[in-house]
């Protein structure tokens, strides 16, 4: 019985890809720096599932920013306006594509699928002359097998890459991008080609966008493109691997009847369904690639589950067509529970790690053969029956009051704009308000004193003054700038979630359980293993200190009950909405002492609440219900003086506006610059929105400062489909990944800009 993995984190135990890549970014290392820590990356990964007894490893699933970026370098598929010329594509227009530069801004980043994981999106029109520009993938192969390690090279799918790409700027909006799947071919020919010299045996295309609902047109798409590869696919094995949901009827007969394809992956723990599809019918030349170990939690496999999962297929297709695998890539979990020397032992028992489950991978192969290593499994059981009847699970009062929000939709008694009016004549805000979203740079030193005081090594006096510094500073710096409603600069937060796990029952937390967002930006989710409660106030100190330094309108900060949820690791034994429930009862709590606090404006942010959004449409208006349902549970109780914001960043929101307008928030600001304003075109269409609303002025992920005249430009086209005393002016998202050297001038020329149109309005 053999054993795959369809991918594995890149940034490493300590995150030395993130400081390595950091460090080359601040140019403080060279590129030969930069690539001799990913190849030392690259060649311990491969000995761990080689050691592991992985058969099926694979490779090119290293990537210094995200695997379609890489597939964009591999097609040549680079904008013209970052003035590439052809040749193999280095770091500096690599770099520019996802990060902007001085003079260009980055190409638009989105979500993968429902994670929060991100990616690069394609930019392709009709002009785009695809050439085979990045030999990534085979050199990678070559690399593993100089180190004795046979690998499977994995690549974007070449109908997914289209799927997944947009019209670039000033392409028609109808351009159908599966046209360009001729020319996309050629080179995805010459890199299987490359492959094949260099002795690949094996090659996976990743084709996510199967578990789509798919219009028959573009399940065509699946079938012609594997048909005209098929030839160049003569003599290699082909894996097509599929994750993150079910694939319908129409999908799965498309797969299972490519052309040129010896393997098929599925992702059955959260494609469970896909069993049945199989029971009614399959190749019978062909393997099966079994997802039963999760690539997106932490809990410990239940091992004695998967082996009957395994023993169903089995007596459906043979066992001896069945390849023990992932759900998906192990991307999405942190890395080794080994490096977790403070967590509690107990919940300790309960987990897996990326190492462990490629163990619970490979362990479960082996049972499958007749192997079994009976004190792991024995091990395992105990685990799952620990964490099913352990009394820190279970709150009898959270639950409690969670079953009593049913039958009442929470919503604030006075309609939104009676409640803009009289915030309005509290807050006395000019038109356009200027705002930012709630962090500011995380220097060094901050970092360093909130790690020492972690440590123990400062007291709590000394940590409390370092920070009531930095705040004060930074309401300082936002006065100076003239900006109209300040944030306190989150200095004591390291996480917008993390921060406030910590402070929640029924959380635990990790010391080096990193998982990559982006680039180098990992986050270190919590972990939900039990009932959520508030125990004490959360952030109103620092707040009503932040309020204290200055006269204008301070926000309160928090994280909303949906992108904590998100967010984090959830328990899998209840409803993700009954978790997401006990959340926003927490965060209620918070929000009413903020007001009793003297805070008038509380953010509630809700950045994660498209990413949860189910991959299926049928499964949309439930997940909606209880998501924007669980939002409003947190505000329900302020008064109408009491302003209300949420924000939102990094997804595509118009199919979900409706469900946005309901959470019934007072103000939104969202992401809008670097995505090139689609967010406007949903107003343009008709949709009508009362509240106040600030679609984001500029990027804040990329380096670059964006001129006065070109926000200006971006404040003019707002307000030709939004109304002037509805709109606000902001960045697209918070600012803790940029530097003071980035931020003042950016600032500066948003105020000026918003100062600009006002005095345009005047006249």
């Amino acid at each position: 019985m053999a054993s795959h993995i369809v991918g594995y984190p890149r940034m490493g135990p300590k995150r030395e890809l993130k400081f390595a890549l950091e460090s080359f970014w601040d140019g403080k290392s060279s590129a030969e720096d930069l690539k001799k820590v990913s190849a030392d990356l690259r060649a311990s990964i491969w000995k761990h599932l080689s050691d592991a007894g992985i058969k099926y490893i694979p490779s090119n699933t290293f990537s210094y920013y995200d695997q379609v970026l890489d597939a964009t370098a591999t097609l040549g598929a680079v904008p013209p306006r970052y003035g590439w010329t052809g040749g193999e594509i280095g770091f500096d227009t690599y770099f520019s594509m996802a990060r902007g530069n001085a003079t260009v801004p980055a190409m638009e980043m989105t979500k993968w699928f429902d994670t929060n994981y991100h990616f690069i999106v394609p930019e392709l029109g009709p002009e785009v002359n695809f050439v085979y520009s990045s030999h990534k993938a085979v050199e990678e192969y070559k690399e593993a097998k100089a180190l004795g390690v046979e690998t499977v090279p994995v690549l974007v799918g070449p109908v997914s890459y289209l799927l997944l790409s947009k019209p670039a700027k000033g392409v028609d909006k109808t351009f159908s991008l599966l046209s360009l799947l001729p020319k996309v071919l050629a080179v995805y020919k010459e890199v299987i080609a490359d492959l094949k010299a260099a002795g690949a045996k094996f090659i996976q295309f990743d084709e996510p966008t199967l578990v789509l609902d798919l219009e028959s047109h573009k399940l065509q798409a699946f079938t012609d493109a594997y048909a005209q590869l098929t030839p160049a696919l003569s003599g290699i094995q082909v894996l097509v691997e599929t994750y993150f949901a079910d694939l319908t009827a129409e999908a799965y007969k498309t797969l299972t009847s490519l052309s040129g394809v010896n393997a098929y992956g599925f992702d059955l723990v959260r494609g469970a369904k896909t069993i049945d599809l199989i029971k009614a019918g399959f190749p019978s030349d062909k393997l099966i690639f079994a997802g039963v170990v999760d690539g997106r939690n932490i809990w410990a496999n239940d091992l004695a589950d998967s082996l009957n999962t395994l023993e169903t297929l089995a007596g459906i297709v043979g066992k001896e067509r069945i390849v023990v695998s992932t759900s998906s890539s192990l991307l999405h979990t942190a890395v080794d529970l080994v490096n977790e020397t403070k967590l509690d032992d107990e919940i300790k028992s309960w987990l897996a790690f990326a190492a462990q489950k490629v163990h619970e991978v490979n362990a479960l192969a082996n049972a499958f053969n007749g192997k079994k290593d009976e004190a792991f499994f024995s091990a395992n059981a105990a685990a799952q029956a620990s964490r099913k009847s352990s009394p820190r699970v279970t709150n009898e009062a959270v639950q409690k009051a969670a079953a009593a929000l049913k039958g009442s939709d929470h919503r604030r008694a006075t309609n939104v704009s009676a409640r803009l009016d009289a915030q309005q004549k509290k807050l006395n805000l000019p038109i356009l308000p200027t705002t930012t979203i709630g962090s500011f740079p995380q220097t060094v030193e901050l970092r360093r004193v909130r790690r020492e005081f972690k440590a123990k090594k400062i007291s709590e006096e000394e940590y409390i003054k370092a920070i009531k510094e930095e705040i004060r500073q930074v309401v300082e710096l936002q006065e100076e700038l003239d900006i109209d409603v300040l944030v306190h600069g989150e200095p004591e937060r390291n996480d917008m979630v993390e921060y406030f796990g910590e402070q929640l029952s029924g959380f635990a937390f990790t010391a080096n359980g990193w998982v990559q967002s982006y680039g180098s930006r990992c986050v270190k989710p919590p972990i939900i293993y039990g009932d959520v409660s508030r125990p004490k106030a959360m952030t109103v100190f620092w707040s009503a200190l932040a309020q204290s330094f200055t006269k204008r309108p301070m926000k309160g900060m928090l994280t909303g009950p949906v992108t904590i949820l998100n967010w984090s690791f959830v328990r899998v034994d209840q409803p993700r909405s009954e978790t997401c429930y006990q959340i926003a009862l927490a965060i209620k709590d918070e929000v009413e002492d903020l007001e009793k606090g003297g805070i008038g404006v509380i953010q509630i942010d809700e950045a994660a609440l498209r990413e949860g959004l189910p991959l299926r449409k049928s499964e949309h208006a439930h997940y909606l219900d209880w998501a924007v349902h669980s939002f409003r549970i947190t505000n329900v109780g302020v008064q109408d003086s009491t302003q209300i914001h949420t924000h939102m960043c990094y997804s595509n929101f118009n199919d979900i506006i409706h469900s946005i307008i309901d959470m019934d928030a007072d103000v939104i600001t969202i992401e809008n610059s670097r995505s090139d304003e689609k967010l406007l075109s949903v107003f343009r269409e008709g949709v009508v929105y009362g509240a106040g609303i600030g679609p984001g002025v500029y990027d804040i992920h990329s380096p670059r400062i964006p001129p006065t005249e070109e926000i200006a430009d971006r404040i003019n086209k707002m307000l030709a489909v939004l109304e002037k005393n509805i709109l606000w002016v902001n960045p697209d998202c918070g600012l803790k990944t940029r530097k003071y050297s980035e931020v003042k001038p950016a600032l500066a020329n948003v105020v000026a800009a918003a100062k600009q149109i006002r005095n345009e309005l005047a006249k």
